[in-house]
């Protein structure tokens, strides 16, 4: 009796949530407004748009592209910011040492010299390569490797030049406090005698 209790009352659930569930739908698309007929504004030349002054949005891009070319050179003159001093121009003490020794400012300009001859010599044999023949093309190849070679010793040579004045440097102008304090500790027994 139960059972038939228990289905008799499960049909009626059953009977009851149906009708509900089939009139659960989406929302219907709203209406769209009356613009007129389309066919019509088409051969027209369609809806009426917002003027626009081209000779304003011009001037406007080309302020934005001054700003920014401006913004981008004063970035290349200042450089990276590396320790934090915002306003300092070059390094500190050592730094203005090194950029004013002679034999420093002689060697950077060697190797700008060598680097625009090597620029210039590249560029030569890159321009005979594009003229040469298939057989010529594997000795200006040669050439050219050759050339980075000689041209990485050039700079390791530099390299080692420039470090071995830079330590030149440091012992020229290096804090001889610890010498300075040993000698004048020598032969006194203490403090106030």
């Amino acid at each position: 009796m139960k059972i038939k209790y228990m289905l008799f009352v499960a049909a009626i659930g059953i009977a009851l949530a149906t009708p509900e569930s089939l009139q659960a739908q989406a929302k219907p698309k709203p209406v769209k407004p009356d613009v007129g007929d389309v066919k019509d504004d088409a051969k027209e030349g369609g809806k009426e748009r917002p003027k626009f002054d081209v000779a304003k949005i011009k001037e406007r891009l080309k302020a934005a592209f001054d700003k920014r070319k401006k913004k981008r050179g004063d970035a290349k003159k200042e450089g990276n910011k590396v320790g934090g001093k915002k306003d300092r121009k070059g390094g500190g003490a050592f730094g203005k040492l090194v950029r004013d020794d002679e034999k420093i400012k002689e060697l950077r300009e060697a190797f700008q010299a060598a680097a625009k001859d090597q620029h210039q010599k590249v560029k030569d044999l890159h321009g005979q390569l594009k003229d040469a023949s298939d057989e010529d093309k594997d000795g200006l190849r040669e050439q050219l490797k050759g050339l980075r070679k000689d041209w990485f010793e050039n700079m390791k040579g530099n390299r080692e030049e420039v470090r071995a004045r830079l330590k030149e440097i440091r012992e020229e102008f290096k804090n001889k406090r610890d010498e300075v304090i040993d000698a004048n500790d020598d032969g006194d027994d203490g403090p106030g005698e």
